[in-house]
């Protein structure tokens, strides 16, 4: 159950971007950089797979958390709970939660200024 409502506050969370940002840049920036989020959390668990047998370079937790943070976190999100990958580690999850927490209140204040802006035009 969890699982699903994280996935479908993250897929909402896209379609917001793009219903509120349509014509702007926005909505391509979050959307590429969660697929390539997603893409870099799945080499990982590929790769993690591949650990067990032979030594392999797995993708460093930081990039991870970075690109969470630049804005891919719907991406980290869905790849963590579709893929069952980082989904145990507490201080992973909790980096993860303040990256989205950081970039929903980012967003939110984006649009609440652009709100604001439309009320009272600055002359």
């Amino acid at each position: 159950m969890i699982k699903k409502t994280l996935i479908i506050f993250s897929l909402l969370f896209l379609a917001v971007i793009w219903l509120a940002y349509l014509s702007q840049y926005l909505p391509v920036y979050v959307s590429a950089l969660s697929l390539i989020t997603f893409i870099m959390y799945a080499w990982d668990k590929r790769q993690a797979k591949q650990s067990t047998h032979k030594k392999v370079n797995r993708t460093p937790e930081r990039t991870l958390h970075i690109l969470a943070l630049l804005g891919g976190w719907p991406g980290a999100l869905i790849a963590q709970q579709w893929l069952r990958h980082k989904s145990q580690k507490r201080r992973f999850i909790v980096v993860l939660w303040l990256c989205i927490f950081g970039n929903v209140s980012v967003i939110g204040g984006i649009i609440l200024f652009e709100k604001n802006a439309r009320v009272m035009p600055l002359n």
